[in-house]
């Protein structure tokens, strides 16, 4: 009896995570998200579908090049040192309950770095300080996890890096992967 009562429950958790394993950005298999530049840090829009039951969590990485300053003690500054690639992370998070017939919007943005670089690594000497001014953005990986499983990666491209304000769609290329 106890075995019995254990195959429906099965049964049923077996085909929620199957119908969550068709998560997508609603628009099909070559649907982008859109990219907005807003200096230090990224945001990205899209729509998600096929997806189950359970909170979504989505995760955006983001690789940027440095746009920085270098000011001496004397307070005079040197524009356009260009230190290493910078990557960004930002989250947000979406209940269950926001989620209709496998569908819902979804807004996700970077946390902009501290905008001083301590030790100043890119300038002449550790006397100076190291301002980031802007980054131009190449690249950003959105994660989805649904109930803790991770249900989609959208990778994409973007070339030129960017500059302030909206990203052109043409500049993106994005490939997804559904686990």
């Amino acid at each position: 009896m106890k075995f019995r009562s254990v195959i429906p429950v099965f049964i049923t958790l077996a085909a929620s995570l199957a119908f969550a394993a068709n998560v997508h950005l609603k628009g099909g298999k070559n649907a982008e998200p859109s990219f907005n530049d807003m200096g230090l840090w990224l945001a990205a829009a899209g729509e998600l579908s096929g997806l189950g039951n359970g909170d979504v969590l989505i995760i955006m990485e983001a690789v940027a090049d440095v746009v920085s300053t270098c000011t001496n003690q004397g307070g005079n500054a040197a524009p356009g040192q260009n230190p290493a690639p910078i990557t960004v992370l930002g989250a947000v998070a979406i209940p269950d309950e926001e989620i209709k017939n496998g569908n819902t919007p979804f807004t996700v943005a970077t946390i902009p770095p501290d905008p001083e670089i301590p030790g100043a690594p890119d300038c002449p000497n550790a006397n100076w300080t190291e301002s980031i001014d802007d980054l131009a953005f190449k690249s950003a990986v959105i994660t989805v996890e649904q109930a803790g499983i991770l249900v989609l990666d959208v990778s994409c491209l973007i070339h030129p890096p960017s500059s302030d304000g909206s990203i052109n769609k043409r500049d993106v290329t994005c490939s997804q992967t559904q686990f």
